[in-house]
């Protein structure tokens, strides 16, 4: 592959224009692969692509247009609104119609994600009439941020990061075919850190190389050294974007870790976030929540907890926030654990919706005024307080209903069998009526 322009970045001039120099997802583009037969009928269906930065979802839209040979049109949703994409609809239209066209008008849109409801619904009509191709392209989860109607019409393909044998490929291809690192030759010592910052990411990498590059003399080869790599770069800026989807795997795995009495990864992917630049506020919020869920009755003093940290992180904040942060993440993961006022929760939610707005027991009702009481509000209530041991059985649901248990209590803690042993109380007292 030759070079374009000796100006362009190495990733615009590297940048593949045929399948067989696609690097990467083998699961789509391999021989027999869903997307490689779609491109080997002609037949392009539409679809999005899912993926992290730099893994080939542009590219591969390019690709399937130039092998179709299909009139491509191309929209960012960063910067196009509703009135772009109608026009393009109209060109793409018209395309359709032409006796020269032998392929169906391709639009890619990049980062669909960003596109609004209104402007992804002026999408709906062109694709399911067949006046256009859609291939979208989102680092977003496309459940979340792409309407139902448009996700019926098109399928969802996943893009995973390059591995590091197809990192080692797209360095080879550097090497051996851009006309720039030729000149000047490539001394490769070692990769370790090369792959390292480049995190599956192609682009990422062939940018590593484009630093390395300028910083290289002329007449000197361009020499690709882990320590070299690290000088370069300074620091290994951590992959994540707090409005992305890694946002969401890294709180998620940092959940599941303290759920799963881990302190150690709960604490690594603390450090994840808090290297990611995530705001502190966020995290701790997060940590209320867990204490709550998770922990519940089996230790209420971590709802305290988490809620001080919450506190404290607005006094404090960086950098010294870490240390709260930590203290109440390594808390939490070695606390006992209880869901059941979660699900009790839950569990009555789902009863009330079914059921309806059940009227109150006259009973229960408080009683204000002399007319409520002559028409029997609180008559007949039984005050707790005025039995042997502050308890006696009564009704305290609506009528005519059989009772529901929404609360089944665990038996982790001290805590928790108390409030065990009080519903046993509640459930085994014989009679109704015996006190």
């Amino acid at each position: 592959m030759d070079s374009l322009n000796s100006n362009a970045p190495l990733a615009e001039r590297l940048r593949p224009s045929s399948v067989d120099d696609y690097i990467g997802q083998r699961h789509l583009m391999g021989e027999g692969a869903v997307v490689r037969r779609m491109i080997d009928s002609g037949r392009i269906a539409s679809f999005i692509l899912w993926g992290p930065p730099g893994v080939g979802k542009t590219t591969l839209a390019r690709i399937i247009a130039a092998t179709v040979k299909a009139p491509f049109y191309t929209l960012s949703a960063v910067n196009s609104g509703v009135k772009d994409v109608r026009e393009v609809l109209e060109r793409c239209k018209a395309d359709s119609r032409s006796m020269f066209t032998a392929s169906r008008p391709i639009l890619f849109i990049d980062e669909i994600h960003r596109f609004n409801k209104s402007q992804q619904d002026s999408l709906l009509a062109a694709v399911e009439n067949g006046t256009v191709t859609l291939i979208g392209a989102t680092t977003e989860n496309p459940s979340f941020e792409v309407i139902r109607p448009l996700l019926s019409r098109a399928q969802v393909y996943t893009l995973n990061p390059l591995t590091d044998e197809e990192l080692q490929q797209l360095l080879d291809r550097a090497t051996t075919h851009d006309e720039i690192l030729r000149r000047h030759g490539v001394e490769v010592k070692s990769t370790s850190a090369l792959f390292r910052f480049a995190a599956g990411d192609a682009r990422k990498l062939l940018n590593i190389l484009d630093l390395l590059l300028q910083a290289t003399p002329d007449g000197k080869p361009v020499v690709i050294d882990d320590n070299i790599v690290t000088e370069s770069l300074q620091r290994n800026p951590a992959a994540y974007d707090k409005n992305g989807e890694l946002h969401y795997d890294i709180i998620s795995a940092f959940i599941k870790s303290m759920r799963g009495s881990d302190p150690d990864a709960a604490v690594y992917w603390l450090a994840r976030m808090i290297e990611g630049g995530e705001e502190p506020e966020f995290i701790a919020r997060r940590m209320v929540i867990f204490a709550a869920e998770d922990i519940g009755l089996a230790n209420p003093n971590a709802l305290l907890m988490a809620n001080t940290c919450f506190d404290v992180i607005h006094k404090i904040g960086w950098p010294e926030g870490r240390i709260p942060l930590s203290e109440c993440a390594i808390y939490l993961a070695t606390s006992v654990k209880s869901n059941s006022a979660y699900m009790a929760i839950d569990a009555a939610l789902q009863y009330v919706r079914n059921t309806g707005n059940l009227p109150v027991p006259l009973h229960l009702r408080n009683a204000p005024t002399k007319l409520m009481a002559d028409m029997g509000y609180g008559h007949n209530y039984k005050y707790p307080h005025s039995y042997p041991g502050n308890f006696v059985k009564e009704n305290y649901m609506p009528e005519g209903i059989e009772r529901p248990t929404f609360w089944t209590p665990g038996v982790n803690s001290a805590e928790e069998k108390l409030r065990a042993m009080q519903q046993i109380r509640w459930h085994s007292t014989p009679d109704d009526k015996a006190q």
